[in-house]
């Protein structure tokens, strides 16, 4: 067999930094490239074979890790937080980093996160391009409720933003001058155009032959609307990684960090290593999950009387993981058992 050389690369927006050894950790090479397709495709030219290599998950990873696999004996992502943690240093440059990332994944020490698949993580990016309009779009319009308030415009707030009530406030109200009502009408055209494309994204979604039938089977669920399966199919991606209902809560943030010293225990709010989007959305869905369903009514009911609104809406947002969890690994819809029949059988 021939020895493997292993690869640190230190990510950066315009340079990576290398650092090539082999399995007994003499140093083969190390340098910068350009963060270019040409200038890494010109590098892989000179490495020795086979290689594997390793680096630390950013926002520039996705791209540089879907050119490198195809050439690579194995290509793996670091998670940031615990690779931290392992090679803490006093001195911290981007040649000691990849170093360390190299020598962390030689001997077998990286701390690996998940990579998803081209297709999920294009499909993902689309959905938080639609809630970045979303949060465009409510940020309009307050600014519209900001201006006739500047201008001491009196309105009726639940109504301001239907179309036939815009147009007959800003025709019939005096208090509202020509500058002011330009103003208005660019905020709602743009509230109008940042809708319809939102609209127009998770239409797509939800339609893609690669989603539709598991958001579907999501969506059988209560309480689970389109934009909560397809941010729970696209932000997990293989549910299978998660080997009990306990890491998958964790991962979306339901859950709070534990700090334990001797005698001591110490349990934190909701930590922040988690997915933010996954959180968000699944506290959303557990605020209106007891309307729709009764068996969430009662748990909320029960965690309410225990405690407060928001321990109760956490205890319903972990139900709802693990509806998720059930329904997605076991590829079918949810069923709503009635107990009592199943007592009287």
């Amino acid at each position: 067999m021939q020895p493997m050389y292993y690869i640190g690369l230190d990510v950066h927006k315009r340079k990576i930094s290398y650092c090539v050894k082999d399995s007994s950790g003499k140093l083969h090479s190390e340098g910068s490239i350009p963060a270019t397709r040409f200038d890494l495709d010109r590098w892989m030219k000179t490495l020795p074979q086979p290689w594997s290599a390793a680096m630390e998950a950013t926002m520039f990873t996705g791209w540089i890790y879907d050119h490198l696999k195809p050439h690579a004996a194995a290509l793996k992502v670091a998670h940031p937080l615990m690779l931290r943690a392992i090679a803490a240093a006093k001195k911290k440059n981007d040649r000691i980093d990849a170093n360390k990332i190299c020598d962390c994944l030689r001997c077998d020490f990286l701390p690996e996160c998940y990579m998803a698949s081209i297709a999920i993580r294009e499909r993902r990016r689309t959905l938080r391009y639609r809630n970045l309009l979303v949060r465009q779009m409510v940020q309009m319009k307050n600014k519209i409720g900001m201006l006739l308030m500047e201008a001491g415009v009196r309105y009726n707030k639940q109504r301001l933003h239907q179309a036939g009530y815009f147009r007959e406030l800003l025709a019939t109200n005096p208090e509202i001058d020509e500058g002011l009502r330009v103003l208005l009408r660019q905020c709602r055209e743009t509230v109008v155009r940042l809708g319809k494309t939102e609209s127009a994204l998770i239409r797509s979604l939800r339609l893609d032959g690669l989603l539709a039938e598991r958001v579907e089977r999501l969506m059988s669920i209560p309480a689970i609307g389109p934009i909560t399966a397809l941010t729970w199919a696209l932000e997990v991606g293989e549910v299978q990684r998660f080997s009990s209902i306990k890491k998958a809560i964790s991962y979306c943030g339901l859950c709070g960090a534990e700090k334990s010293s001797g005698q001591t225990v110490q349990r934190t709010p909701l930590s922040k290593q988690r997915n933010k989007h996954l959180q968000t959305t699944l506290i959303e869905a557990a605020k209106m999950a007891p309307r729709y369903s009764p068996t969430l009514a009662l748990l909320y009911d029960r965690e309410l009387q225990r405690g407060n609104a928001n321990r109760a809406t956490l205890a319903v947002a972990r139900k709802l993981v693990a509806y998720l969890m059930a329904v997605d690994r076991g590829q079918t819809h949810f069923l709503v058992v009635d107990r009592e029949a199943c007592v009287a059988a």
